[in-house]
């Protein structure tokens, strides 16, 4: 059949092709114009197609929002009116007759402004490919013309290239960063990233636009010294640049146009880097932050260190500024010198071979408040900080420079790579510089006075017999001064005695390279006895009282206990004032090492970390049930829990454990509240009172950490102050999948998955009468046909709960019901 013949077709096939053409034109419309606009469910595009300019609402959210987002809304860039959404869909994108880019609600009323200085009525907004919305006047009959405003020079909470951070030091603009609230709710949150020391420029995040959160360290030109888990990945394309008006600015950019790269800070404060190449995300990583990475965690002159417990610890030659406040875990006085430098007071009769030096820290962040001396070499930085009495440390990068501080050193933490070498002044009687000397004089005196020699063995043999006589006198000494109760029945000669030279051989004299960690008590040193068993001793420092107590403490509570996810006691040391003892050497170290490394924990799938949480119940129902004693631990926490070379979990550190008797469900008041925060439940941390369901409401806490990898205090959500908040919240929303963690999101184990959530929550609740016991746990967690209760509300779910102090202590102490407890108190 002849179509042109049918002429009554023609007007139907013109308007459907006509309808098409206006359908396809209005479907890549790239700009606003003054007689163009976009309503709720319109859109701009760029020229690539690959970014558009609409209107959207968050998930979970019925708000709506003018958002620029990158192929889909999964990846939002920049949004227009995150402080004042709209309430419906009846928001327009237009340009106002003032030329400024405006939002205006349903009654005409303008909620959002580019707020541009101008009486140009003639703009645009047009979206370029590279994400930028630019607001531009169009000069007649010459396409783009004046620049008015544009959206990377105003971004919300995430970077694409060719995007800056910036700061002007002569007018005080900044371009900055500011998270969201939620992931829901897009408005201005709790953490702001800038650019700061512009000497040598770092990034700075900010809690609450006033106090510092975390720093990246001076920028070298390669990466940030003080950030080395920001690998390539991150900062590959980065640079720092100068504009011609004194602006500095840090920016990315890709070499491949397929390449796109989106750079957020999170609402909890850390950053996170989505790469897609050929509209296929290929990457998707997470900073993970330590308590370390928080600025000034151990305050002047404490150092940081992730790996060691406590994770502060004082500088040789520094000494906590207040003791009883270092010792609760509140570091942020920092330390303080216990030795006097000498600089200044060399006019007094001292030796110039007495004068103050530097001891080298290795792997260091370098300190915030730097100042810089140029073009002299490492060693001519070294001789100006020796010769100038202000200078209290310095450090060298190749790219840099030299560095040097006169101020307080201030958020140091120690690295396990990475860093700079800092070294710290240090007074010459701390050094070790006349260690030699004093050698040498004593070879002369030892050829000179021969007879003296002999009588100093005869001495030397008189001091040890009377050293091998009393030794057995200072054991019953030190067990005699046991508190009352089953601590006099504590027998430590039922434990193997190990000399103290043994020991030392077998670390090595006690080797820095040796040591482990170090906690309130003194440091861990890895040994090996000469039957090649390896070991772990821990060393109790000589002038800590406290640490005394959590050693004896330790000794009545684990020589007692014989389980196989109890770290095992293999003897102790006691010899004069050196109190030691010896565990088995756990491979694997601790469970925060893994869980809450973002590389090491994709080593730890789920049947290893079921493993793991079964283990950990086992061995706390063995200290409240099954045991001799009925034992609380009080400071179960990830890095509490050991994993030997089978990743089978041992729970170790029992300096602040109680041993008492009673029935089942007596509560016991303390005078003092110790333990880690974040693991203690309410009624502990706020009035003292801690039972059995303490370790269990730990025990919640340590398995919600172990599901999602996620530490409980990392979260500063809008509405949940922790871990145990946000899952409350995603609980009662019905999207608690959304919390486990990637690593072993797996369908095959999501049911176990969730059975544990569920677990988790119900040992978290705020009542304990609420809380099951571990025994309950325990056939919970082995036992999939058991009926899990619903979980009532969780302790800490608000903010708001911070206005109870959580330092709160009771002026008496109560019991309840006979219950027999030790007074021996940790930390």
């Amino acid at each position: 059949m002849d179509f042109l013949s049918h002429t009554n077709y023609l007007p139907i096939t013109l308007f459907i092709f006509s309808t098409f053409y206006l359908c396809s034109n209005s479907s890549s419309i790239h700009a606003i114009t003054s007689t163009r606009f976009i309503t709720d469910n319109e859109t701009i595009t760029s020229n690539n197609t690959n970014l558009k300019l609409g209107f959207y609402s968050p998930e979970n959210s019925t708000d709506r929002y003018l958002a620029i987002w990158y192929l889909s809304q999964s990846y939002v860039i920049w949004i227009a009116n995150r402080d004042q959404p709209l309430k419906d869909s009846s928001g327009v994108a237009k340009i106002h007759k003032d030329g400024n880019l405006v939002i205006m609600n349903g009654q005409n009323i303008i909620i959002w402004s580019s707020n541009v200085s101008t009486n140009l009525t003639n703009s645009t907004a047009e979206l370029h490919d590279s994400g930028n919305l630019v607001l531009y006047d169009v000069m007649s009959g010459s396409g783009s013309g004046q620049l008015l405003w544009d959206s990377f020079s105003h971004p919300t909470d995430s970077a694409v290239p060719t995007m800056r951070v910036a700061s002007n030091p002569y007018t005080g603009k900044k371009i900055q960063y500011v998270s969201r609230k939620s992931d829901s709710d897009p408005s201005s949150g709790y953490f702001t990233v800038s650019l700061e020391r512009l000497d040598t420029p770092e990034v700075f995040f900010w809690y609450n636009k006033t106090r510092p959160y975390w720093r990246t360290g001076p920028w070298n030109g390669r990466f940030f010294l003080g950030t080395p888990r920001l690998t390539t990945e991150y900062l590959y394309g980065w640079r720092f640049e100068n504009d011609s008006d004194g602006t500095i600015y840090v920016t990315y950019s890709v070499a491949d146009p397929n390449d796109f790269g989106i750079l957020s800070i999170v609402p909890s404060g850390t950053l996170k880097l989505v790469r897609i190449l050929n509209k296929v995300e290929y990457v998707n990583l997470e900073v993970d932050q330590n308590e370390c990475d928080f600025y000034g965690a151990c305050g002047p002159f404490g150092r940081c260190d992730n790996s060691t417990i406590p994770i502060c610890s004082c500088f040789e030659g520094f000494e906590p500024k207040n003791l009883e406040e270092w010792n609760m875990k509140n570091w942020s006085n920092g330390c303080v010198r216990n030795v006097p430098l000498q600089c200044g007071n060399m006019s007094n009769g001292s030796s110039v071979l007495e004068q103050d030096g530097f001891l080298v820290h290795h792997n260091m962040k370098v300190p915030d408040l730097l100042e810089r001396l140029l073009d002299v070499d490492q060693n001519k930085c070294m001789e100006y900080c020796l010769g100038n009495c202000s200078c209290l440390a310095h450090a060298y990068d190749s790219y840099i420079g030299c560095m040097y501080w006169t101020k307080d050193l201030i958020d140091l933490q120690k690295f396990p790579y990475g860093g700079v070498d800092l070294y710290i002044r240090t007074p010459h009687s701390l050094l070790g510089t006349d260690k030699k000397r004093r050698g040498n004089k004593a070879l002369i005196v030892g050829v000179t006075a021969g007879a003296i020699g002999i009588i100093t063995l005869v001495v030397c043999a008189y001091i040890l017999w009377q050293k091998w006589t009393t030794k057995q006198t200072d054991t019953r000494n030190h067990t005699q001064n046991l508190s009352s109760g089953e601590q006099k029945q504590t027998k430590l000669e039922e434990l193997p005695l190990f000399e103290f030279e043994q020991l030392a051989t077998a670390t090595n004299d006690f080797h820095l390279a040796s040591m482990l960690g170090k906690g309130g008590f003194g440091p861990v040193y890895k040994g090996k006895l000469e039957n090649g068993q390896e070991i772990a001793v821990k060393r109790l420092a000589k002038a800590s009282t406290q640490g005394l107590e959590e050693f004896m403490n330790e000794v009545v509570v684990i020589s007692k206990l014989q389980h196989r996810n109890l770290v095992r006691l293999l003897g102790c040391c006691i010899e004069g004032d050196e109190q030691m003892l010896v565990y088995e050497f756990m491979p694997n170290k601790s469970l925060d090492a893994f869980i809450f490394d973002p590389l090491q924990r994709k080593d730890l799938d789920w049947k290893k970390r079921f493993n793991i949480i079964q283990g950990i119940a086992r061995g706390i129902l063995y200290l409240h049930r099954d045991s001799r004693l009925r034992i609380i631990h009080r400071d179960l926490k990830a890095s509490n829990i050991l994993l030997d070379d089978k990743m089978n979990p041992k729970i170790s550190d029992f300096g602040l454990a109680r041993i008492f008797k009673g029935g089942e469900d007596h509560e016991v008041n303390t005078k003092r509240v110790v333990g880690t925060y974040g693991y203690m439940p309410p009624e502990y941390a706020m009035e003292g009172i801690f039972s059995e369901k303490s370790d269990v409401y730990s025990f919640g806490v340590l398995l919600l950490e172990i599901v999602t990898g996620r530490r409980n205090t990392s979260f500063y959500n809008e509405d949940s102050l922790s871990l145990v908040g946000y899952a409350w919240k995603l609980w009662n929303e019905e999207n608690i999948t959304s919390i486990i963690d990637e690593e072993i999101n797996d369908p095959c184990f999501e049911n176990s998955i969730l059975r544990c959530i569920h677990i988790g929550l119900l040992c978290v609740q705020e009542l304990t009468k609420d809380r099951p016991t571990m025994s309950t746990i325990v056939l919970m967690l082995i036992s999939e046909i058991t009926h899990l209760p619903p979980p009532k509300k969780v302790a800490f779910v608000h903010k708001e709960s911070l206005s109870c102090s959580t330092s709160s202590q009771k002026t008496q102490s109560l019991s309840n019901n006979n219950v027999t407890l030790s007074e021996v108190q940790g930390r």
